[in-house]
């Protein structure tokens, strides 16, 4: 994932990838990309970054159920794929989301972003 593109994978209950491909950073182009798809959507797996608030908020609103994954163990987990590219890493992300082997992360809420923000003898 990169604030330029996101590279989508996205394999059914046997692991199969059923599609691939590479669409901008936006949270509208990628819920697009996820309904006309045209089957129902399990979860959807990020890995925990600069972009994961964003796109977890507009996917959440969008009815989906998203899953932030942590990044250490993610890249431990995809360090040992032989080509290290978006594609490859998202196909081992969908694996990693359906093996369930996997840190989850809390992404923190808006207000929680809104409060952190205020100088200190501003927050309540």
């Amino acid at each position: 994932m990169s604030l330029r593109s996101i590279a989508v994978c996205i394999i059914d209950h046997e692991g199969k990838v059923r599609l691939e491909r590479s669409i901008p950073s936006e949270v509208p182009d990628l819920v697009r990309c996820l309904r006309e798809f045209g089957e129902p959507i399990h979860q959807v797996g990020l890995e925990a970054g600069a972009l994961t608030q964003h796109l977890t908020y507009g996917l959440v609103e969008a009815g989906f159920e998203v899953v932030c994954m942590e990044a250490r163990q993610l890249n431990a987990a995809l360090s040992a794929m032989r080509n290290k590219t978006d594609k490859h890493d998202a196909r081992g992300i969908t694996q990693i989301l359906r093996s369930a082997w996997y840190s989850r992360v809390d992404v923190k809420s808006l207000q929680s972003h809104y409060t952190r923000a205020l100088p200190p003898a501003a927050r309540p």
